[in-house]
C-alpha cells in the first residue's frame, strides 16, 4: 500500500516509521508546507519521497492528516472533494467535534475515519519522530457509524498491526474526556513553567535544582504552541470547565495552607492517591 502522510512532524513522522516497519505501507509520500521538514524527513528516511497533496492523493490509498486542528479544518473539505472511491482518509487531531461537524453531510464523508492516537512527546518536528511511539497506546476512533465499512476496516487493521488498544467514542464524548486527561495536563504545565520562570529569576538555579519531580511535571511545557493553541481554541468550553475545577482545587489547597489546616490537607492528598488504582 502507498500511504501519504500530511504533516511530517512528531506524530506524522512516527506513524510513517511504524507503517513501514509493521508492514501496513511499503511506500510513504510526505506532504508538508514546511520544506525543511520534508528535507529532514527524507534525510532521516522517515518518508520515501515528497510531493504535492494533489499528486500524493492520486497515487495513494491511505491519506493520514497529521497537522494542527486549524489547518485540518481548512483543508478537509477540499481533500474530501478530491477523494476517490478507494481512498481512506484519516486524521489524528486532538479535537473531533468541529471537524466532524464540518464534514457532516459531505457526499464522500464515508471515506473519512476520525482518529486520535493517545500518544506523543513534548518534542516536535521530524527529528522528534520515534519508533514504536504507538505500541500499547490507545487509538480513539470517533463516530465510526458514518465511515464506510471498508474504510473503517483498513484503519482497524492498521491499529491492530501497530499493537494499539482500540476505543470507540462519539465526538462530543471524545472532546470532553481528552480535556480532562490530556488538555488540562498541558495547560497546567505551561502555567507551571511560567510560574517558575517568573518567580525564579536565576535560571542557573532552575537547572541545578530541578530534579525528577519538577522535570516530569513541567516537561509538557516544551510542547509547540502551533499545535496546542488550536487545540485549546477548538475545545475551549471543555478546557474552561476542567480548568475551573483545577483552579478550585488549587484555591482549596492554598486556603488550607493559609489556615494551617494540615489534617484536611493530609486527607486531600490521601484522596488524590486513589489515582494509583487507575494508573499503575
Amino acid at each position: 500500500m502507498i500511504a501519504t502522510i500530511v504533516g511530517t512532524g512528531l506524530i506524522g513522522g512516527s506513524l510513517a516509521i511504524s507503517l513501514k516497519e509493521k508492514g501496513v505501507a511499503n511506500w510513504i509520500i510526505g506532504v508538508d508546507q514546511n520544506e525543511s521538514n520534508l528535507q529532514k524527513a527524507k534525510e532521516l528516511q522517515i518518508i520515501d519521497e515528497s510531493a504535492s497533496l494533489e499528486d500524493a492523493m492520486q497515487r495513494s490509498e491511505l491519506i493520514i492528516l497529521a497537522i494542527p486542528v486549524d489547518a485540518l479544518l481548512k483543508v478537509m473539505p477540499s481533500i474530501l472533494d478530491n477523494a476517490a472511491p478507494n481512498h481512506v482518509i484519516m486524521d489524528v487531531g486532538s479535537t473531533k467535534e468541529k471537524i466532524l461537524q464540518l464534514v457532516a453531510g459531505h457526499p464522500k464523508r464515508g471515506r473519512f475515519v476520525a482518529a486520535h492516537p493517545m500518544a506523543g512527546t513534548e518534542y516536535s518536528g521530524p527529528e522528534a519522530a520515534v519508533r514504536n511511539l504507538f505500541t500499547q497506546k490507545t487509538m480513539v476512533l470517533c463516530d465510526v457509524k458514518n465511515s464506510d465499512e471498508d474504510a473503517l476496516e483498513v484503519i482497524e487493521n492498521m491499529v491492530d498491526k501497530l499493537q494499539m488498544r482500540l476505543v470507540y467514542m462519539n465526538a462530543v464524548e471524545h472532546d470532553l474526556h481528552t480535556a480532562y486527561v490530556s488538555h488540562i495536563s498541558h495547560i497546567t504545565s505551561f502555567a507551571l513553567a511560567l510560574t517558575v520562570l517568573e518567580k525564579e529569576k536565576e535560571q542557573g538555579r532552575i537547572f541545578e535544582l530541578a530534579s525528577g519531580g519538577f522535570e516530569s511535571t513541567v516537561r509538557l511545557a516544551k510542547s509547540s504552541p502551533d499545535m496546542w493553541v488550536p487545540i485549546f481554541k477548538h475545545n475551549r468550553n471543555n478546557v474552561l470547565d476542567v480548568l475551573e475545577e483545577h483552579i478550585h482545587q488549587l484555591q482549596q489547597m492554598k486556603q488550607l495552607l493559609e489556615d494551617e489546616d494540615y489534617d484536611t490537607f493530609y486527607k486531600l492528598i490521601q484522596k488524590s492517591n486513589k489515582i494509583k488504582k487507575i494508573l499503575k
